[in-house]
């Protein structure tokens, strides 16, 4: 019962105390009744001895928490100030005295040893130190002890908050039992704990001034001294004691010493909500305080009762700018708080509550693991991911024409996508995953099982700046990974050559394991080196490789047949037991015939069991158990052919889709010898055996004389050649002398001989003595064999002036027009030069190569090219016309424009101007008929290759010069692209679209421009098959082989070597040629022959294999005439000439009349040519292109 009268209190048996506040508000002075306005209850018990006056005593607790603070800070304070006044006063006594032991040193003599100076004993120095080192053990957490002290205080700190917010629901000051109130009990043991860790970290801090002001510190002066003051009164004063909340700060920390926070994302979004919930509970913990107090000055009689949570809601909606009303502050101390808190709560919710947003979900979406599926591969993808290097990786690693790619994509980077790239991983959710990560990291490396993966993909940026730094960047990533997982098999792409060495140096990477390295300055400069050779050999590769759908156009446009072409990709397939024992051409023939495919290489097995890839090799190569072969086809499906092939089954079916899995057992014929199989072989042509046929061998004999003419442009033919190791070549010695073996393959030998390299006897022609001296005195090649070498020239000697360019008659030379200056990136002019100097060449068959361009660029390159021969250097600019004239650039073969300074331009539009500006600069040009003038004057100054009547002047690889070149736009050129868009500049009379993709341009299908982004599908064909990077690299490289990669590691340069029967054996390898078919043995062909004829005739007769055409694009055609052994149309991969002659004319010229709809397709007809054209067969745009696997071709040949 509470009774109040008068402000006397009287006690009941409630347990409870009242004190009023007398306070008369008199409305009138007579008036003597007294209002109580606010009574403050203060809970007691009748045993607990408590102030029986009612009194508020939160000045107590308040006062032992100001005192500490500031007392301790005071001595502090006193004590640096004493100890600095000390240690001045110290010095200056020590400055006296060391000044008074000079001048007694002077008077008395020498000073006393050293050794007899007092040494302080190690005790002075000792318990102090010792203390203080162990107390920063105790309170570290580098050692266990420290690590369950930190924990432990934590975890206490964390339950006396846990008491405040029981003891919230409780007054904020009332009489306690100590001995009878438990929580408080509690909270006393925690608190003499804290005691004793702020004494430990007292001891060990090395400021204790900045000790002293920190948070911690901070918390146990306001939440220690109150517990003790507390005991002593028998009260309970709720106070700060929500400061404790501050420790929360602390909690990422501790996850770290417990090792379960490892990421930098999950730290800081601990750090970020711990910090967020450590204010939050701090600030309501003081809007609790002083609105259940109320203002001092207004003798607490504004309070409100509010309990802790309702502050906390209260914060809530203030941060978040919400704001109900039904809760908020009355007291001038918590509305003045607000206030502030506003300001800084505001801002605080609006960065950190969206960054937690963020981190939680960014965690959820890519910070998972890949769950692998059974019985399905996946690969992992990383390095340079961009919505563009993605899209164009995905569009030809998941093309249509494959098989199904039972393969699941894993991308990893450590930037999260963008939108455009997170929709591209959502249309194909189906295969591909993306995680966010690094590849450097080993724990994102467990998160995409590395370990279980099929292969590891690395994406380089060609379009960066430092080329080196991006190959640096990927070598990191391989050794990351190989350490991880050195079976790993990785697939990287490296832009600059020189830095694949540094691949070498890591002890897990294996070549043979599958290990590849695609580096694009070397395919790059090595495509545009086979144009030099074969115009249009380039987009022929390059459209080999990648894998594009066939789009159908019904017109009679160039574009008809070359995007038939296009559709053909190169795929390998083992061949049927039905094959074993026949020789390459009789496989070869049956596959074109039987089953519309083109085989143009097999792997061989010697019997050391080393591999080797044999392109278009003999007839002494026989077919053997389980060879791989490589074919042009449109699809995988139609590969199988090859596979599924039974004689006894499929001899007799015309229609080549009919050929699948047949139910044969094959038994009687599967156990055939070799031999009887070889006997039993029959020749498609006359029926009989192989052994007795003379089509393929006595043909061969027979047929060599026709071969003796000049060869201009029109088909591309690989020779017979291979590219089998040296094992090899000891296995199966030629019969060739050596002297035979230096000039084997050079038919240009002989005054009209084809440009072609054989490999066999029946093939060599005798050439003339007098080159073959030249060849055994002048040639020397490097130590591999595979390349021209000479020795090393100064920079100077090959430098020619202006005037001296212009005196030197340069003819079917190669002019490569280079931008670059000191700071440019080296682009590997060597890769360029490599294949220009193949040893397969004979030395005068060699083409003078011209560069014109910066000195100070083209001497950071020369250390890489003195050791070539037939080398010179223009000084200058490929946009000067004067040092373009001065180099003949009218009479060379082939004009190369290259730029070093492409990727130092941010905006993408411009980083080809250069190269664009030197292609426009050059066809602009306007040139006299001299060459006309020469021949009419003297035969003697007409350069090598112009006059075909001239056995000297035989044609260099079958490419014939014309007559005169009178305008610009009649010269070769082939220009370097970084951007695909810009390919639309270079031609200003091509009616292509800007958004045209490259391989659908005229200049690209033309063969004029290159641009590396060609290459990106070689990440996909060399994960599918390694082998045809492999044949890439034989077809594009000029030879190059991991041996030599290896040897320019060490040395960085070709080295020479002696001309021994093993190198010259090195010789005898492929090599690509043009063949004209106006004249010569194919003459017959050229008039309304079809393709079909000319392969056959080609492999039967030469041992050649016909796998592309040149077509001139407008070439104005009479109608063909339709081919009686036809019944479907070839498939033919003809890459069109942009029309070099008046382009008013252009409208005019077609392919061929149109047809009745209701006709059968016909075959292409390689239709004759004119005297005239022939004569001016380069004034047309036109390039080399392959011949897709003939599906619908005449029945037999």
């Amino acid at each position: 019962m509470l009774a109040v009268a008068d402000g006397n209190v009287s006690y009941g048996s409630s347990g409870g105390s009242r004190m009023s506040n007398n306070i008369n508000y008199n409305k009138n002075p007579d008036s003597s009744v007294s209002i109580s306005k606010m009574d403050v209850i203060i809970p007691f018990s009748s045993d607990v001895p408590c102030d029986n006056n009612g009194q508020r005593m939160w000045w107590a607790f308040l006062a032992s928490s100001m005192v500490t603070f500031f007392g301790g800070l005071f001595i502090i304070l006193l004590w640096r100030t004493l100890k600095y006044l000390w240690t001045v006063c110290c010095h200056c006594n020590i400055k006296n005295k060391e000044a008074q032991k000079v001048i007694n040193a002077q008077t008395d003599g020498p000073v006393k040893n050293q050794d007899e100076k007092d040494e302080a004993p190690a005790s002075e120095v000792g318990w102090m130190t010792s203390v203080k080192d162990w107390a920063g053990v105790m309170i570290s957490a580098q050692t266990l002890t420290g690590r369950v002290l930190v924990v432990l205080v934590f975890a206490l700190s964390i339950g006396a908050l846990g008491i405040y917010f029981i003891d919230s629901s409780d007054p904020i000051e009332s009489c306690q039992n100590f001995y009878k109130d438990f929580t408080l009990q509690i909270d006393m043991a925690f608190n003499v704990f804290f005691l004793l860790y702020f004494g430990l970290r007292f001891i060990a801090a090395n400021d204790k001034l900045w000790f002293w002001l920190e948070v911690n510190s901070v918390v146990d002066f306001f939440t220690v001294p109150p517990v003790f003051v507390s005991v002593y009164l028998n009260r309970s004063w709720l106070g700060l004691r929500f400061l404790r909340a501050l420790r929360l700060i602390q909690f990422s920390e501790i996850l770290q010493f417990l090792n379960i926070l490892k990421t930098s994302n999950s730290i800081k979004l601990v750090n970020l909500c711990s910090i967020f919930i450590s204010t939050w509970l701090t600030a309501a913990g003081f809007i609790h305080l002083v609105e259940n107090s109320g203002d001092p000055w207004e003798n607490f009689q504004n309070s409100q009762p509010l309990s802790y949570w309702e502050c906390v809601y209260l914060l809530m909606v203030t941060m978040s700018t919400v704001g109900y009303g039904d809760v908020c502050a009355k007291t001038t101390l918590g509305r003045l708080f607000m206030v502030f808190f506003i300001l800084g709560g505001l801002a605080m919710f609006a960065r950190y509550v969206p960054e937690i947003a963020a981190l939680i979900l960014n965690r959820k979406k890519y910070r998972g693991s890949y769950n692998s599926t059974r019985g399905r591969k996946h690969i992992v993808v990383c390095g340079h991911i961009t919505l563009e290097s993605v899209s164009n990786f995905l569009k030809d690693f998941l093309h249509k024409d494959r098989d199904d790619v039972n393969v699941e994509i894993v991308f990893l980077h450590n930037i999260s996508p963008n939108l455009e790239l997170e929709a591209l991983f959502k249309r194909h959710f189906t295969q591909v995953e993306f995680y966010q990560g690094s590849v450097l990291n080993p724990h994102d490396l467990a998160r995409v099982k590395i370990e279980s993966a099929d292969a590891c993909l690395i994406l380089a940026n060609k379009y960066c700046a430092d080329p080196d730094a991006e190959d640096a960047s990927n070598i990191m990533r391989v050794i990351s990974i190989k350490n991880y997982h050195p079976k790993i098999r990785i697939i990287t792409q490296m832009l600059q050559y020189h830095n694949k060495a540094h691949l070498l140096n890591i002890p897990s990477w294996n070549w043979k394991e599958g290990d590849d390295a695609i580096c694009l300055a070397e395919l790059k400069a090595g495509f545009i080196a086979q144009s030099c050779l074969a115009q249009g050999l380039s987009t022929m590769l390059a459209n080999l490789f990648s894998m594009r759908s066939f789009i159908k156009i019904e017109e009679d446009t160039w574009q008809k047949y070359y995007l038939e072409g296009v559709a053909n990709e190169m795929y390998t397939e083992y061949l049927s037991s039905a094959f074993v024992g026949l020789s390459f051409p009789t496989v070869c023939e049956l596959c074109y015939v039987k089953l519309k495919l083109l085989l143009i290489a097999i792997e061989y097995k010697s019997e050391q069991r080393e591999s080797s890839i044999l392109i278009n090799p003999g007839n002494h190569v026989k077919m053997q158990e389980g060879t791989l072969g490589f074919f042009i086809a449109s699809d995988a499906k139609e590969v199988k052919r090859a596979f599924f092939y039974c004689k006894a089954c499929h001899d007799d079916i015309t229609d080549p889709k009919r050929i699948k899995k047949c139910g044969c057992k094959r038994r009687k014929y599967t156990k055939m010898s070799v031999y009887k199989r070889m006997k039993l072989a029959c020749c498609f042509d006359c029926g009989r055996s192989e052994r007795d046929c003379s089509c393929m061998s006595g043909s061969v004999h027979s047929n060599m004389d026709s071969l003796q003419r000049a060869f201009p442009l029109s088909s591309v033919s690989v020779h017979d050649c291979s590219t089998s190791l040296r094992a090899f070549e000891d296995e199966h010695p030629s019969t060739l002398s050596p002297k035979k073996k230096q000039r084997n393959g050079g038919m240009r030998n002989s005054p009209n001989c084809s440009p072609k390299m054989m490999r066999h006897d029946p093939l060599l022609i005798p050439g003339n003595e007098q080159i073959e001296n030249m060849d055994v005195n002048v040639k020397r090649y490097d130590s591999t064999g595979m390349f021209h070498w000479c020795p090393s020239k100064e920079i100077e000697k090959v430098i020619l002036t202006r005037s001296e360019a212009s005196m030197t008659v340069l003819s079917g030379h190669v002019v490569v027009c280079i931008f670059g200056d000191v700071t440019s990136a080296l682009v590997g002019l060597r890769n360029l030069v490599m294949p220009l100097r193949a040893s397969n060449f004979h030395y005068h068959e060699l083409k003078h190569i011209v560069f014109v361009g910066s000195l100070d660029y083209l001497r950071r390159e020369w250390e890489t090219l003195h050791n070539f021969p037939k080398v010179s250097i223009l000084p200058g600019t490929p946009l000067s016309r004067a040092d373009l004239r001065a180099v003949n650039i009218n009479l060379c073969d082939m004009c190369v424009i290259l730029s070093a300074n492409q990727n130092n331009i941010d905006d993408a539009s411009l980083q080809d101007k250069e190269c664009i500006l030197a292609s426009l600069n050059i066809k602009s040009m306007q040139f006299d008929d001299s060459i006309g003038v020469l021949q009419a004057n003297s035969q003697g100054f007409t350069p090598p290759g112009m006059d075909r009547s001239s056995p000297d002047n035989s044609p260099v690889h079958g490419l014939v010069r014309q007559a005169s070149v009178t305008t610009g736009s009649n010269i070769p050129i082939i220009t370097e692209l970084v951007n695909d868009s810009n390919v639309q500049f270079l031609d200003q009379d091509d009616d292509d679209d800007p958004d045209t993709e490259l391989y659908l341009t005229q200049p690209f299908a033309c063969g004029t421009a290159f641009a590396v982004s060609v290459l990106d599908s070689l990440m996909s064909a060399t994960y599918f098959n390694d082998n045809i990077l492999t044949l890439i690299r034989t077809l594009v490289t000029g030879g190059a082989t991991p041996e030599l990669e290896a040897l320019l590691a060490e040395e960085n340069a070709l080295r020479g070597g002696y001309s021994t029967p093993q190198t010259l054996a090195n010789r005898d390898r492929c090599r690509v040629a043009q063949l004209a078919l106006y004249d010569g043995p194919f003459a017959d062909l050229g008039d309304g022959g079809c393709y079909g004829d000319l392969f056959c005739k080609a492999l039967k007769t030469y041992n050649m294999l016909c796998f592309g055409i040149y077509r001139l694009r407008d070439a104005h055609l009479t109608a063909p005439s339709p081919c009686t052994k036809s019944k479907k149309s070839s498939s033919v991969h003809s890459i069109p000439a942009t029309n070099r002659q008046n382009r008013s004319s252009k409208a005019q010229k077609k392919w061929f009349t149109d047809e009745p709809e209701n006709a059968y397709p016909r075959n292409i007809q390689i239709k004759p040519m004119s005297t005239h054209m022939a004569n001016q067969v380069n004034q047309y745009k036109s390039t080399t292109s392959l011949i897709p696997p003939i599906r619908e071709v005449e029945d037999e040949c």
